[in-house]
């Protein structure tokens, strides 16, 4: 199977994409979805013939009932199966999004996944585990646009036989003021309109650059662990992490480390071990930037 992104659309509002390893298919007679999805995937790769497997069959629809037409709202199917209550329709593009982070975490164990961000740049490539509200989304998205390859701001794949990185590359999730903020920092980057009043305030996703989506297929080595905080008002402050403290920190961080058994533990001792790790506080991206260039230029930054 290649490692490239797919993008089909055919008659019965069906696409189909690769994420590195696993495939995708989405149908939606939804508006919104057959607005964004070509928006958002047209940069990737058109490939026939169409993969024999599909990991996840996905439907976004509206239930068939008077929801349909009164306070419409959409549901997200897997297999014909619905995990999660429906939501308003206008909020069918981040549900989609929201629904294939679940189906990776909870159905994809081939690697072992962290709710982390991942980029790489020059061979250097940093895993960003941290809780939500952290703003590794935000700066992963600042990062993406300051010319560094994506992996992912969401779920950063590791390989557990070579510790390798697996990217994804997908859009961006991105909230509240972060939206206005990457949109007047960075006048080139490609966003949706905002889906208001969800569960995580004011949404809208980023399209991943073209130096991302190329770059699909390639795997890298992770070099550094790099446990990002957003403190409003903040100086740059990074420090060295002492290796238990970044275990801890990355196994808490993990989303199936518990169903690999030993060999997340493993996988994620070998991470720790071969990576120097850090703490970083942040509230200016042109801190951020010269502490995060100056690891491609072999330097610590600290």
């Amino acid at each position: 199977m290649s490692n490239q992104y797919l993008l089909d659309a055919n008659g019965d509002n069906t696409w189909q994409f690769e994420f590195g390893s696993f495939t995708v298919a989405l149908t939606s007679s939804v508006d919104n979805v057959k607005k964004w999805t070509p928006f958002l995937y047209q940069q990737f790769h058109k490939a026939e013939p169409r993969p024999a497997f599909v990991d996840f069959r996905i439907q976004i629809e509206r239930p068939e009932s008077l929801r349909r037409w009164v306070r419409p709202q959409v549901n997200f199917y897997l297999d014909g199966f619905a995990p999660f209550k429906p939501l308003p329709a206008q909020q069918a593009v981040p549900l989609f999004e929201w629904g294939l982070n679940w189906c990776i975490a909870n159905q994809y164990h081939r690697y072992l996944h962290f709710h982390a961000a991942g980029v790489e740049k020059n061979g250097i490539m940093v895993i960003l585990p941290a809780p939500p509200g952290s703003g590794k989304s935000t700066l992963s998205a600042a990062l993406m646009q300051h010319g560094w390859r994506l992996f992912s701001d969401e779920i950063l794949m590791v390989e557990p036989t070579t510790a390798r990185a697996i990217p994804i590359g997908r859009p961006v999730n991105l909230k509240n003021e972060s939206i206005d903020l990457l949109q007047k920092t960075f006048p080139q980057a490609e966003l949706t309109e905002k889906f208001y009043d969800t569960a995580k305030g004011v949404v809208a996703l980023m399209k991943p650059t073209a130096a991302t989506a190329s770059r699909v297929s390639e795997t890298a080595m992770p070099t550094h662990i790099i446990t990002p905080r957003y403190v409003p008002g903040r100086t740059l402050n990074v420090r060295a992490c002492r290796k238990p403290a970044a275990l801890m920190a990355l196994i808490g961080n993990s989303f199936n480390y518990h169903i690999l058994g030993k060999s997340g533990f493993d996988t994620a001792c070998r991470l720790v071990d071969q990576c120097d790790c850090f703490t970083l506080e942040y509230s200016r991206f042109e801190e951020v930037f010269e502490f995060f260039d100056g690891l491609c230029e072999g330097s610590q930054g600290v």
